[in-house]
């Protein structure tokens, strides 16, 4: 018998290789073990039979064929029978959960830093707790016990006390217990070195092999049909008519099965599955460990146990516990065995040393308590620490729902509902814009252009994917502050102005690749350096990172250290005018002889006006939830900054976190619509500089060759002018709430245009600003920002973003007999503006009281600056279930919590800053 004591004196330090000098650092091809074994009572590998027969024949066609029988396959299955598609046939090369579901620690916590997963883990636990039951009368293994965060520290505490006020919008039971308090509900916990803890009375544990097989049972109840033993052995792709690629057939060992729609739910395999129908699938293997113990006196009935900041959990099994946690130095299997099923790796103790560490400090009884069993088995994880989710833009019909990073089983209820959805009508119920694949792959399409999540550039350089996955993977348990930004793959896209900028202090932050400016430190340059991985396997750590240093003063939940720098930066664009370098936007050209019938169906506001108009507008799905805002500018053929074009021209502009969705959402509708024009993405051949500030004409008239006049550059309208002797487009626009330009530049001549502004300026008090100032300048002025304040479940009626829609014509548009439906219906759901009385800082998932009442939780949150205090954005509902009118916004009495304490609030129903919107439009 060995004992934790006894692991750790043996664990001696291991030489690893160094990751530049081999192509395959810190990896392992070590094969399966099989003398390791689970802790559930039962597996479904003790059922079988040993046969290697399909336990039934494949069918010549279904309508939906969803591979892998794990966690994702059963619930996807499920959820698809459940919503009236019962002809889909689930496939697995060898019995259900045999991958990496049947090894799985099972944990299910209700709280997340995210409203969308905490939607999604409610409906997981509801499936396993109450609605498989229900329908089945079989028990799926569900333990209910409850779950205990640990917090060492303050800043833990406080994300546990943010965790706390959002439950309470969702009905989340949970309570911030004491160290003493804690004490008495887990006698055997060490609590000398605790801050307090979270207890969430009804978290639990799920069994892996109970739980799919009564989905199993559940899905063919339904007229699924599951056929385990019959591997895929290749998927048939075929083009259309107009080029586009579609899912044709699954073929297996036994038989080809034709289908329009397969589902790659094949967790660590999913990559092989994938490369069989020609889609990228980017995710890594890594080994994922736990322990067993021996029995425990006094353990049973004790909550599972996340104590974060040792990097550990506990959890009951039984009268033992599996101890796990997520290390810095995980290894990667390299080469994943298509062979592999209901195996095991040897443990590698050097590796699993500090999870030891951890929970012999948290239960010292643990030091004396025996191990009866190690499992280490593979687990698939992703650079984002996010699934893969939805329709593969390679291959239409192709969907993925893998890559779950160790949460397969906690999250496959909600994941699998919304991916049976999507598949059905085309797109989730809930906001799934951070799983979707359509934002990871490279994909050629009609144009001969590219669309991806990650840019194709990133998801083909093996050094970035291994670096960020790293880092999410040994990051997982690190709090989530809300200015926290990554240290691997950094440095990836720059665009012009990076060089010029950094050495002017720009602290920068990472999007989609890109290196955006954040904001601007008087210490002087703070540049990113290589990824040093923490120090793991053998890497010396930077001494001196600055740029890091900066990230660790501003890990907070307080108002953060450079408050007051980026406080500078706004009262200057308010009170003078500052220089906001944008060059990271997307940049598209919508151009052709069916471009304006496009873009009427696809933009909600009138954009076929003439050239020389700029509009802002949104862009809906079917069930008028907003897709994008964005600004679109008519242009003429011949335009010398565009690409050369017959018809119609569109000129658009998007944030560049959310371009690529913008681009997929556009080129899924031209093919839909069989449309004759085409989409040309120049964001690297663009920059894009926005001066805004009452003197930014003053300023920019010195530099553009035009006049700068109301009269003759009116708002919302774009011209081509000359500035420093270059050809740039100047658009009237703003994004900030005052009078300002924006000017996009050739990427050659970005330098030159943005040191004449500069030196026009600096007699003005010009300066430079970031996204930071951004974020509180928007929302002072009550401007939107996309995946924020607006996403795709929300609606423009609910977002006050009405007056984008050309109702009052009879053009018809994406979105708008849902629209119009809504309308005729009434609003059951309203963003509200809130501002505090008092001076807090809040960042969003704060919980908003309306008469005593939780009515909604805030989205987005910064301070406004101008008008010195703190703004909040978020929706409201009617408790009673009634329509939420303007009225009724103001009759309320309203409260923001915010960690756990209630803070008075106003709501307002225009922009507390420049209501009448007087000084975009040059009126000071």
């Amino acid at each position: 018998m060995s004992y934790m004591s006894c692991a750790l004196r043996a664990a001696v330090p291991r030489r690893l290789p160094n990751p530049w000098r081999s192509l395959r650092p810190f990896s392992s091809a070590t094969g399966p073990t099989t003398k390791k074994s689970v802790p559930y009572q039962k597996t479904l590998k003790e059922e079988d039979s040993g046969s290697k027969e399909p336990s039934r024949p494949p069918p010549p066609s279904a309508d939906v064929v969803v591979v892998g029988g794990g966690s994702l396959g059963c619930q996807t299955t499920y959820h698809l029978a459940k919503q009236g598609v019962t002809n889909v046939v689930l496939l697995e090369r060898d019995r259900l959960t045999s991958g990496t579901t049947w090894h799985t620690a099972g944990l299910l916590w209700q709280l997340r830093p995210s409203d969308v997963e905490v939607e999604l883990l409610a409906h997981t636990r509801d499936v396993v707790s109450r609605d498989l039951p229900e329908e089945t009368g079989l028990h799926t293994g569900w333990v209910e016990n409850g779950g205990l965060f640990i917090a060492s520290n303050k800043q833990r505490l406080d994300e546990y006390k943010r965790l706390m006020s959002l439950g309470k919008v969702y009905g989340v039971e949970s309570y911030v217990l004491t160290p003493s308090q804690t004490k008495d509900l887990y006698p055997l916990m060490n609590i000398d070195d605790l801050y307090g803890t979270l207890y969430v009375p009804k978290d639990g544990t799920m069994d892996p092999a109970g739980t799919c097989s009564t989905l199993a049972r559940a899905a063919t109840a339904r007229g699924a049909t599951i056929i385990e033993n019959c591997p895929v052995t290749g998927i048939q792709v075929r083009a259309d008519d107009f080029g586009v690629k579609r899912v044709y057939a699954v073929e297996t060992a036994h038989g080809t099965i034709q289908t329009p729609c397969v589902v790659n739910c094949a967790g660590v395999w999913a990559q092989a599955l994938g490369r069989l129908a020609g889609v990228h699938v980017p995710l890594v293997a890594m080994h994922h460990a736990y322990v067993v113990t021996e029995r425990i006196e006094g353990i049973q009935n004790m909550p599972n146990v996340r104590d974060h900041d040792a990097s550990v959990y506990l959890r009951l099994q039984g009268d033992a516990l599996s101890v796990g946690g997520y290390e810095s130095n995980p290894i990667f299997w390299e080469e994943v065995s298509e062979k592999f099923a209901f195996g095991l790796f040897d443990l590698d103790w050097d590796v699993f040393m500090q999870h030891i560490e951890g929970a012999v400090n948290r239960v010292p009884v643990l030091e004396k308590t025996g191990i009866k069993s190690t499992v280490c088995g593979p687990e698939s994880f992703t650079a984002d620490h996010k699934p893969l989710m939805g329709e593969a833009p390679e291959v239409r019909g192709f969907f993925l729902g893998c890559g779950f990073n160790s949460a397969g089983m906690m999250l496959g209820g909600g994941c699998g509902r919304e991916l049976a959805h999507w598949i059905i009508h085309g797109r989730p119920e809930k906001d799934m814009y951070g799983y979707d694949i359509r934002q990871v792959t490279p994909v050629s399409l009609r144009c001969g252009l590219l669309c991806w999540r990650f840019h194709h550039s990133l998801t083909d350089n093996n050094r970035w994917i291994r670096e960020r996955s790293h880092e999410s993977y040994a990051k997982n348990y690190s709090v989530v502050f809300p200015h926290d930004e990554p240290l691997a793959g950094r440095n990836m896209r720059k665009d012009p102005l990076h060089e010029e900028l950094l050495r002017q202090g720009c602290v920068f932050q990472e999007r989609h690749g890109w290196e955006r400016p954040g904001w601007f430190s008087p210490r002087g340059a703070a540049p990113v350096m290589d990824y040093d991985y923490y120090g793991a396997y053998n890497q010396e750590r930077h001494k001196d990172y600055t740029y890091n240093q900066l990230l660790q003063d501003e890990y907070t939940f307080d108002f953060p250290p450079h408050h007051d720098i980026i406080k500078k930066e706004c009262l200057t664009c308010r009170n003078a005018l500052a220089l906001f370098d944008m060059s990271y936007f997307g940049k598209f050209y919508l151009v052709g002889p069916d471009a304006t019938k496009a873009a009427n169906w696809l933009f909600t506001a009138d954009v076929s006006k003439a050239p020389g108009s700029t509009v802002y507008t949104c862009m809906l799905n079917k069930r008028g939830g907003v897709e994008s805002d964005l600004t679109v500018s008519r242009i003429s053929p011949g335009d010398p900054l565009a690409p050369s074009f017959e018809g119609d021209g569109y000129y658009l502009a998007i944030g560049g976190a959310v371009a690529q969705q913008n681009w997929s959402h556009i080129t899924t509708v031209l093919q839909d619509m069989k449309l004759q024009c085409k989409l040309v993405d120049c964001s690297e051949e663009l920059g894009m500089m926005s001066i805004q500030g009452p003197l930014s004409r003053v300023v920019l008239q010195e530099v553009l060759d035009t006049d700068l006049s109301n009269e003759a550059f009116p708002f919302s309208t774009h011209k081509l002018v000359t500035a420093a002797g270059c050809r740039v487009r100047a658009m009237r626009l703003s994004f900030v709430g005052e009078m300002g330009w924006e000017l996009h530049v050739p990427k050659a001549d970005c330098v030159k245009v943005y040191r004449a502004v500069m030196q026009a300026g600096a007699q003005h008090g010009i300066t430079n600003a970031g996204y930071r100032a951004i974020d509180s300048l928007s929302i002072e002025k009550g401007y939107r920002h996309w995946h924020a304040d607006l996403r795709p479940d929300d609606t423009p009626l609910e977002s006050g973003l009405a007056f984008t829609c050309k109702l009052k014509s009879s053009i018809p548009f994406l979105g708008r007999e849902a629209v119009e439906a809504q309308k005729a219906k009434g609003i059951f759901r309203r963003l509200v503006c809130f501002t505090t009385k008092e001076k807090v800082p809040m960042f969003g998932l704060e919980a908003i009281w309306r008469d005593g009442k939780v009515v909604g939780h805030i989205r987005r949150a910064d301070f406004g600056f101008a008008i010195d205090k703190t703004i909040a954005y978020g929706y409201i509902r009617d408790p009673m279930g009634g329509p939420v009118s303007l009225d009724f916004v103001k009759s309320g009495s309203y409260e923001l919590e915010r960690m756990g304490v209630t803070y008075p609030a106003q709501a307002h129903t225009k922009s507390p800053f420049d209501p009448d919107n007087k000084r975009v439009k040059g009126f000071y």
